[in-house]
């Protein structure tokens, strides 16, 4: 059983997509005493009452919920509920104490009782390509991310100028080529250099890592100190078109549809659990710059929604699955 309660702490035009597009709906900051609740154990009768009623016995207003079961005998459930309590800040951690002693050790649960109204620390790794960690700092200086950026590294210094435009924090961290990186204890050394950033910002360590086009491989490590924590956006050509110039061989091959995955980061590359994915239409008609800046967009729209996601509480893993309830 984990349990985790956390109190306050004092773009680009949309592209036409084949086939659903997934809605990525801004929400307005939580007001003052809302939390969300996410549960997720085997599957039986009575998980709902027992959640509910527990909140209701403490004068909470539940004002969204989602549940979901892979199957009714066996399966396992995930629910996620936002709630509101007057004076929640001041009582949050009785709350999760008292949730974890009555509810959550009768079911086998897995959970995390937060408060909606603090804003998760986001570090962003990049390497040259700029589009990606331009919409994300455009988004959060807008306020259409809940969430603050207090740190930048990247692997080349070239973008320093652009970030601190925005007001974040700009760290260059050399990276050699794969396998020149000489290793301490797991992590390569310029891996120990962005922990010390990480763990050494003012306001406190960062919640999770975005890779907004970083050209570079975490060591496995690196991954094991950010579980389910570290995000990744590529395009997704991934296995047919993998290494350097994907694009100009999917030109080549003459390929229809164009796309981007985001996923969590895990051990094994590119195999993470997938949060999103869009895919356009393209034709005989584009022109290699041309499928290179319509995949530059979606990839911002991909990523754009895996990280409000993930800001909002809203995706569950399910082994290398995600439960997402957007």
């Amino acid at each position: 059983m984990t349990a985790k309660a956390t109190s306050p702490r004092p773009g680009p035009a949309p592209t036409q997509a084949a086939g659903h597009v997934s809605a990525c709906k801004p929400h307005a900051p939580a007001q003052a005493g809302s939390a969300r609740l996410l549960v997720t154990c085997p599957d039986r009768s009575g998980i709902v009452a027992a959640v509910s009623g527990f909140l209701h016995q403490r004068g909470v207003n539940i004002t969204h919920s989602d549940q979901h079961s892979t199957d009714p005998e066996g399966g396992r459930f995930f629910l996620r509920q936002e709630f509101y309590l007057p004076g929640l800040e001041g009582r949050i951690d009785e709350l999760a104490r008292d949730f974890g002693r009555e509810v959550a050790a009768n079911y086998d649960m897995k959970w995390q009782l937060v408060s909606a109204r603090r804003k998760k620390r986001m570090a962003v790794l990049v390497s040259r390509q700029d589009h990606a960690l331009m919409d994300l700092l455009w988004r959060v200086g807008r306020g259409e991310m809940h969430a603050e950026v207090p740190v930048v590294i990247s692997n080349h210094p070239d973008l320093g100028r652009a970030v601190e435009s925005f007001g974040v924090q700009f760290q260059h961290v050399h990276v050699p080529e794969a396998g020149d990186a000489p290793r301490t204890r797991g992590l390569s050394i310029p891996e120990e250099r962005m922990m010390e950033i990480l763990d050494g910002q003012p306001g406190g360590p960062v919640d999770f890592i975005v890779l907004a086009r970083y050209m570079r491989i975490l060591t496995p490590a690196f991954v094991k100190r950010f579980p389910q924590r570290i995000i990744n956006i590529h395009h997704s050509f991934l296995p047919a078109f993998e290494g350097a110039d994907p694009y100009r061989r999917a030109s080549e091959r003459g390929v229809k549809l164009i796309g981007a995955t985001a996923h969590y980061v895990t051990g094994r590359l590119d195999k993470g659990p997938i949060i999103e994915q869009d895919v356009i239409r393209v034709s005989h008609r584009h022109r290699l710059d041309e499928l290179k800046l319509l995949g530059r967009d979606i990839e911002r729209q991909v990523l754009s929604r895996a990280v409000r996601w993930h800001l909002e509480d809203r995706v569950l893993v399910d082994g290398n699955k995600t439960i997402v309830f957007a």
